[in-house]
């Protein structure tokens, strides 16, 4: 498994933090260097605030591999906007939702948005309540979007779903853009809660396994929703053990 821009984490896992300045301190004391910011931290329809967020990352030798997950509608000055970010930032990739009422014409916006930007759209699989969980769903509109939009698959919303990380990363092949590593425990009823990865159900050095095999190279990030109010001592374990289950991140 390769990560473009290193392990990076996702800027969800700190909304309890509210303060960027506040969110780069944790972000480092969990040992990583780069993120993908979320809109707890980006308010995504105030271009003027873009630059002052990007140079305060950039200043502190954080890279900002993606955002997202941004939902794409019918709006497309809208959506356009959240690609200016992007760019603005420096990345070429970010984790997207479509809203089911909206589409085609959604997938036209995206599609257009991500040639005129030169990037890579990921649709976010959101668990089993959710339109685009299944993997059927989203082949259904990996067939009906061009090559720029693929998948960022969360590997706990994935189980969620009853549909396995790994034979979702060999069946999406090239088409998998990003990773949310996340992991999930599930009691008798089916309620999840959010371990560190790779304690759960997640089979970390399997999917590394098949990654390696299909040459994946989009951004892996860690997302831990767990303790919210403390969130940094747990995603400092993930970040350990996706580093002890995959050197190649360390």
């Amino acid at each position: 498994m390769k990560a473009e821009k290193g392990l990076a984490v996702q800027s969800y896992c700190f909304r309890s933090i509210k303060d960027n300045a506040a969110v780069i301190d944790a972000v480092k004391a969990c040992g990583l260097k780069a993120i993908e910011l979320c809109g707890v931290h980006v308010n995504f329809d105030d271009p003027a605030s873009f630059q002052g967020i990007v140079d305060a990352y950039t200043k502190a030798g954080i890279s900002i591999v993606s955002a997202g997950v941004n939902g794409i509608a019918g709006d497309e000055a809208a959506a356009d906007r959240r690609f200016q970010f992007v760019k603005m930032a420096g990345a070429k990739r970010m984790s997207v939702d479509f809203n089911l009422a909206a589409v085609p014409g959604a997938y036209r916006i995206a599609e257009k948005l991500a040639e005129k930007y030169d990037m890579r759209l990921g649709i976010h699989n959101h668990g089993g309540r959710h339109w685009l969980g299944s993997m059927a769903m989203i082949q259904k509109v990996l067939s009906e979007t061009s090559e720029r939009i693929g998948v960022c698959m969360d590997t706990a919303w994935a189980l969620h779903s009853h549909e396995y990380p790994v034979q979702m990363a060999e069946k999406l092949g090239k088409r998998l853009f990003g990773l949310h590593l996340k992991d999930f425990t599930f009691d008798r009823s089916g309620k999840h809660t959010d371990v560190v990865v790779g304690t759960g159900n997640l089979d970390l050095p399997k999917l590394s396994g098949v990654l390696a095999k299909t040459g994946f190279s989009g951004c892996v990030v860690i997302e831990y929703e767990g303790d919210v109010n403390s969130p940094v001592p747990s995603v400092t374990e993930c970040v350990k053990a996706v580093r002890a289950a995959v050197p190649e991140l360390a």
